[in-house]
């Protein structure tokens, strides 16, 4: 193998595209194939280090040319303006070719140039960022080629925040394989490391260094902002994306764990596990969820607390109070759950009562684990009777997270015990393990550092509204707290964070100056436009307790609306994509809505679309990070995915034929007031000013664009 490498320093941004002609044909890893293209991008790996604010990107671009002969091509990586190449590299026997980089104002020229030739305005989508421009290189018959790209950059910083973007392209089409690493050391201790856009593993080996890892074959950008600790007890940022038209905008705030005081003991945890023994339980069922308490038992330390009940249509306990963790009261407990066997009903109300009724550990956070995996079918069996007893008749404040064991179980019901006690609920599926499900609750429950944590708005509380996750959550170690909202007006934001400690209660202030939100923070309202059709979502289904319908006219309308406005669908409203449906119909869109609200979220408790359903509705709550192809799981259990919603921005475009129309232009209804060609100067014009509003990414899409843009309906072609 002969590697040629060429190093240059330049300025940098990030995409791989190509297309056919005599000429050599282009290629872009971070955008999507554009017409004719003949070497495809089979894949990318990028290797990310970030020393305090400096960068260092690494891209391995496998490319694969599918033709029996050679190809010549030329490679554009769009990159962060700013940024430096250091190395470029090709790896194949006769690979050679250099490297340059071109400012984002050349940058523009070398996309006008290669729209001009295909008619396909993929590239401009990155119009703002430099770009990477490599010389010739063949790619051989049948054959395959790996580039490497490697660059530098000084990343933004916001007080404690650092941000790291890597470009790539938004249109939903996009499916190229990425692989994505990086390691972060820091002279400060890292407090917190988030992505919003992607779903990531994070590792934090030390108080000074971090690591994530990402596969994904989703598209957008691949974002990262991480908290360094600060002399503050606790670390806090805000994001926040402008919208003049609700008079503000949206915001979501980061918050790092608070630092114990020096001399604070380690707050403990006293832990109840809940197993069902009913008839139904039989079999690996109860093996597993025996092998499950008795792992959680041993995992606490010597010093916290810990009960067993067992229910079937009776209510039998370990002890009648929680007990230390020792030596002898684990090998008693052993023992305890050696003598399990299944019989009998279900009577889930009696042992939520006996759970919530424990006098706990002084000192210790108080915790339940509850399995089942059947409905209530003995003693109390109202679903509305047993909520009632876990919002009003639970005095000491447990945390009730449930395991659904199985499909049999009432999902909505076993939601909201643990909604209503700041705890959440898991489903083991039928091929699932009980002992894994509940162990990986378990560990992440480790070490509280803030418990009943409640936020209030200083000065004038009506300028923030729709508070998501309500009530805040726990924080436990290696957590951090993810706040969204709406806001008014431009003043600084101030907020008053009380908790409870190891020492005691915690108070914390924290000013935001809305200064820096900016439309290119637009995932912000995405992601909280995401979680409140969940919550609202939710509510609906809470109406079918007991077979009740309840009025969610109200409720359907505000779905749909946010649903048609960010294009974030569901099993409920996905038909606001299918050809047929318009969207300016709005009231027979509600009308259509609400009556799958009545067929799904009402009706089915049960059974596998009602465990499918509750999934669904878990991820739209708790999730941070975007779903850009709108996927859930059908009645069914299979993941499904819509490819005909763009989410772009603070908007979204649907789908009908060969145009993508925007969702405020579908509204209106309405005639083009100008139609612009593409490749014509007015379209040029069109492209600056989409790129000073953060929308250029909609130019990734095929197709005819009818948009709302500065108060006009245009239609591009």
């Amino acid at each position: 193998m002969k590697t040629t490498f060429c190093a240059v320093f330049v300025f940098l941004a990030g995409p791989l595209m190509a297309q056919t002609s005599r000429m050599p044909g282009w290629i872009s890893p971070s955008a999507r194939v554009i017409h004719g293209q003949p070497v495809v991008v089979t894949g990318v790996e990028a290797r990310i280090d970030v020393a305090d604010q400096v960068a260092t990107t690494t891209l391995d671009i496998a490319l694969r040319n599918p033709t029996g002969r050679p190809q010549e091509s030329e490679l554009l990586v769009p990159v962060p303006s700013g940024a430096v190449l250091k190395t470029f590299a090709f790896e194949g026997g006769n690979a050679e070719g250099t490297a340059k980089l071109l400012p984002k104002n050349e940058a523009r020229r070398i996309y006008d140039s290669i729209v001009a030739q295909t008619r396909d305005p993929a590239l401009l989508e990155f119009v703002g960022n430099a770009v990477v421009k490599s010389s010739v290189f063949p790619v051989p018959a049948n054959g395959t080629q790996k580039v490497r790209v490697t660059y530098e950059q000084l990343l933004e910083a916001d007080g404690a925040r650092i941000d790291y973007v890597l470009p790539r392209s938004e249109a939903v089409e996009y499916a190229v394989p990425w692989k994505l690493t990086m390691r972060v050391k820091s002279t400060a201790r890292i407090a917190s490391v988030y992505s919003p856009s992607h779903e990531v593993a994070v590792k934090q080996p030390g108080g000074n260094e971090a690591s994530l890892t990402c596969e994904t074959k989703d598209p957008g950008a691949f974002r990262v902002a991480l908290l360094r600790e600060t002399k503050d007890e606790m670390t806090a940022s805000l994001l926040a994306y402008p919208d003049p038209k609700i008079g503000g905008g949206y915001f979501l705030v980061m918050m790092a764990p608070p630092k114990p005081k020096a001399d604070a003991k380690e707050m403990l945890r006293e832990v109840t596990v809940v197993i069902d023994r009913s008839g139904s339980m039989a079999g690996p069922k109860l093996d597993q969820a025996k092998a499950a308490a008795l792992q959680v038992i041993e995992g606490l330390k010597d010093g916290e607390g810990f009960n067993l009940i067992v229910y079937n249509e009776a209510v039998e306990m370990f002890a009648a109070q929680p007990v230390v963790k020792n030596a002898e009261t684990t090998k008693q407990a052993r023992e305890y759950i050696g003598t399990l066997r299944v019989s009998g009903g279900t009577n889930i109300h009696d042992a939520v009562v006996e759970a919530l009724r424990q006098k706990p550990l002084e000192g210790m956070l108080p915790i339940v684990l509850f399995l089942t995996d059947g409905l209530p079918t003995i003693g109390q069996t109202s679903e509305k009777a047993i909520r009632e007893t876990v919002a009003k008749g639970n005095p000491h404040q447990r945390r009730v997270f449930t395991f659904g064991v199985g499909v049999d179980v009432n999902t909505a019901l076993l939601t909201r015990m643990a909604r209503e006690t700041r705890a959440t609920a898991e489903f083991v599926l039928p091929r699932e393990d009980v002992e894994v499900k509940v162990g990986r609750v378990f560990e992440r429950l480790r070490g509280p550092l803030l418990t009943k944590p409640a936020l209030r708005v200083l000065d004038d509380p009506n300028r923030v509204s729709d508070l998501i996750p309500s009530p805040l959550p726990d924080v436990f170690e290696g957590e951090q707290i993810l706040l969204s909202g709406m806001y008014r007006g431009e003043a600084p934001l101030h907020f008053h964070l009380t908790g409870a400690g190891a020492e005691g209660e915690r108070k914390f202030d924290f000013t935001f100056n809305l200064d820096k939100a900016s439309t290119a923070n637009a995932f912000v309202a995405r992601l909280w436009a995401s979680n409140k059709i969940a919550v609202l979502s939710e509510a609906i289904r809470d109406m079918g307790a007991d077979g009740g319908t309840g009025n969610a006219t109200e409720l359907v309308n505000e779905i749909v609306r946010l649903s048609t406005q960010f294009g974030i669908l569901s099993e409920y409203t996905a038909f606001l994509a299918e050809e047929g449906t318009s969207l300016a119909a709005a009231p027979a869109n509600a009308s259509k809505a609400a009556d799958n609200y009545s067929e799904k979220a009402m009706k089915l408790r049960s059974g596998p679309a009602a465990v499918a359903q509750q999934d669904n509705l878990k991820k739209g709550v708790e999730s941070k990070q975007l779903n850009v192809r709108n996927r859930w799981l059908d009645d069914k259990m299979r993941a499904v995915e819509i490819t005909k919603v763009q989410q772009c921005q603070g908007g979204a475009l649907f789908n009908k034929g060969n145009r993508w129309t925007d969702a405020g232009a579908a509204k209106a209804e309405q005639a083009p007031d100008r139609t612009i060609e593409i490749g014509s100067a007015e379209f040029s014009r069109l492209v600056d000013e989409l790129a000073e509003d953060n929308r250029q990414g909609l130019l990734a899409l095929r197709g005819e664009l009818l948009l709302e843009h500065r108060g006009q309906v245009v239609l591009v072609r």
